[in-house]
């Protein structure tokens, strides 16, 4: 015959494991932004696309602007699409032939976010990436819009 407070004391301590082993499982360091591969993250996070005009990835380890530029892209409609992960946001800053066009983030959640943007003549664009919540990794790229 089985001594019920044992059993009871035994399932407790099984439950009091299992739980103790998911807190410390779900309790995980942070990824060192400093140590990321970028390049694989970005082929996880960004859809894959043709035409693409201007993109860019990398790492923001302060708060330093980083700067991308195309020398000649057509007057239309694109679509920005941008990710970032480590935490905060980052800000992108577009601009065409010096002038800026508009301004978008993109918080460091695992969600893509996309934007539209009406470039008004052709010529060079420049995408500008910084954070003040550095450090962190991004991505993004820029493609005509389908609509």
């Amino acid at each position: 015959m089985l001594n019920f407070s044992s059993t009871r004391r035994r399932a407790c301590l099984v439950a009091m494991t299992a739980g103790a082993l998911l807190g410390v499982s779900g309790c995980q360091a942070p990824v060192n932004i400093a140590d990321a591969d970028v390049p694989a993250w970005r082929d996880k996070v960004l859809p894959a696309v043709n035409g693409v005009v201007l993109e860019d990835s990398g790492k923001i380890l302060n708060r330093d602007e980083l700067v991308k530029e195309a020398p000649s892209v057509p007057a239309g409609t694109y679509t920005l699409t941008m990710a970032c992960d480590g935490g905060g946001k980052a800000y992108f800053a577009v601009s065409s032939g010096g002038n800026k066009i508009t301004d978008a983030a993109a918080a460091c959640n695992g969600n893509l976010d996309v934007v539209k943007i009406k470039v008004p003549g052709t010529g060079s664009l420049s995408i500008s990436t910084s954070s003040v919540d550095a450090p962190l990794i991004y991505a993004y790229h820029m493609v005509p819009a389908t609509s």
